[in-house]
């Protein structure tokens, strides 16, 4: 799971599993594979960023080598 903030800064995890497509113009839109869209205020190579490090921490955790989050 990834923490995000919506505009209003609210802040909410997202499953990563469900992310279609990131895009940014200006503002950062993530498409979920049901169709929905979330618009949050990190950037886009932010967000893939979250992506790759909880995909990392999984690989971690599947390997044995679980350390400190």
């Amino acid at each position: 799971m990834i923490f995000l903030r919506k505009l209003n800064g609210e802040r909410f995890v997202l499953n990563p599993d469900l992310i279609e497509m990131v895009s940014e113009n200006p503002d950062t839109t993530i498409l979920l594979t049901n169709g929905k869209h979330l618009i949050v205020k990190e950037t886009m190579d932010e967000v893939v960023e979250r992506i790759r490090e909880e995909r990392r921490r999984i690989v971690r955790e599947l390997l044995g080598g679980a350390g400190p989050s």
